[in-house]
């Protein structure tokens, strides 16, 4: 008797995406280009704080697009809460506030990426997809930003304190904070490394912690800072 090898399925998983925008043409678009795209399904929409916050309490997405102008709230307080209420998720920033301060408060609250809506919906679909396997998406101005203000913070390199407190990372977190860096997502590290995706967001939160950081993006920058990373 003989049997047929069993065929190895190479469908890439679907990408399911919330929404939480409050300008109905923008979100409708939106919407609509992202059903049509392959690979991708609407998790949900919402169009408020409240009913962002809301949406939170149903199954994950695994990206979470939200606008900072809501018109009972803020988008922050809704990020604030899809890092606790959904950990796997990757939040990016879709809006018209381009200052500091909001940037800053995003990604400090757990924005991955960070976008102006000079962007068409069509491009934004690209940028789901580079969010969703790992990437940062921002907008070149917020990047900019974001630059500056490191710099502005920082002391010049030959008048930097050593931080007595600063703890090494170990060789398994250096070789997370690898992975972290060439883009890849926290299921992808954990399958490379033969950990549970669990084990694997337990070293993040130890890589943030050592690091004094909060998101991807200044682990990466504070960690070639400290000359930890090749640039």
């Amino acid at each position: 008797m003989t049997t047929e090898p069993l065929a190895l399925s190479t469908e890439t998983p679907a990408i399911h995406v919330a929404i939480v925008e409050d300008d109905p043409d923008f979100g409708e678009a939106l919407s609509r280009v992202l059903s049509e795209a392959p690979n991708m399904r609407l998790a949900g929409r919402a169009g408020t704080r409240a009913e962002g916050l809301t949406l939170l309490s149903g199954p994950p997405a695994d990206v979470l697009l939200v606008d900072l102008g809501l018109p009972d709230g803020s988008g922050i307080d809704v990020i604030r809460a899809a890092v606790q209420q959904w950990p796997s998720c990757s939040i990016m920033v879709s809006t018209n506030f381009g200052d500091e301060m909001h940037v800053m408060r995003s990604i400090e609250a757990g924005a991955a990426g960070y976008l102006l809506k000079d962007s068409s919906p069509a491009k934004m679909i690209d940028e789901i997809r580079s969010l969703a396997n790992g990437g940062s998406p921002i907008s070149p101005i917020i990047a900019r930003q974001i630059l500056m203000h490191f710099r502005s913070s920082m002391p010049p390199s030959d008048a930097r304190p050593i931080d007595g407190d600063t703890q090494p990372l170990s060789a398994r977190e250096m070789e997370v904070l690898v992975y972290i860096t060439k883009g890849f997502t926290a299921l992808e590290i954990a399958r490379l490394m033969s950990l549970s995706h669990f084990t694997v967001r337990s070293f993040v939160r130890r890589i943030y912690s050592k690091l004094k950081v909060k998101s991807k993006a200044e682990a990466i920058y504070e960690a070639r800072t400290q000359g930890l990373l090749a640039d």
